[in-house]
């Protein structure tokens, strides 16, 4: 029987908060960006070619999303010491968290079953929830493209 599909979070609703540990072993929680708005994106794996490209998109336009009072935190399985590598090779300046529990990724119902040349397995869908500053989501995107995504939500944010 296949697995059932979490539930996927609309906005309107209030973001679920949770404890992360960034790249630099810092321990923080999602609630500590109330005030501001938070893009927090959801990706499957560092330093593959689609989870390169959006942490280089985010990081390119990481002026802009400040300048809209927006900070970006990237979210994936990965220990903090593969995030590190990850933002060493590319010179990225997103915050990158971890994850690798998978409690985050299922709270937002992003841990999800997928599917790979006939092979069933576990694994993040790429997604992304813009939390406005009341700590409520003002969008959320689920299996989403990670060439332009950065600039789509850089229109949302200006909308």
């Amino acid at each position: 029987m296949p697995a059932k599909k979490p539930a996927e979070l609309q906005a309107g609703e209030t973001a679920p908060d949770a404890a992360l540990v960034d790249q630099d072993g810092k321990k923080f929680q999602l609630s500590d960006y109330r005030g501001q708005r938070l893009v927090l994106y959801f990706y499957p794996k560092d330093d593959t070619s689609g989870c390169t490209t959006q942490a280089c998109d985010f990081t390119a336009k990481l002026p802009d999303f400040t300048k809209l009072k927006a900070a970006v935190v990237g979210v994936s399985p990965d220990d903090s010491a593969s995030h590190t590598k990850f933002i060493a090779k590319h010179q990225l300046k997103v915050r990158l968290a971890s994850d690798p529990t998978q409690k985050v990724l299922e709270q937002y119902g992003v841990w999800q079953e997928k599917s790979m040349y006939g092979r069933t397995y576990m694994g993040v869908v790429r997604s992304t929830f813009l939390v406005g500053p009341d700590g409520k989501l003002e969008g959320a995107w689920y299996k989403v493209k990670a060439d332009g995504h950065a600039d789509f939500l850089l229109e949302q944010l200006r909308a």
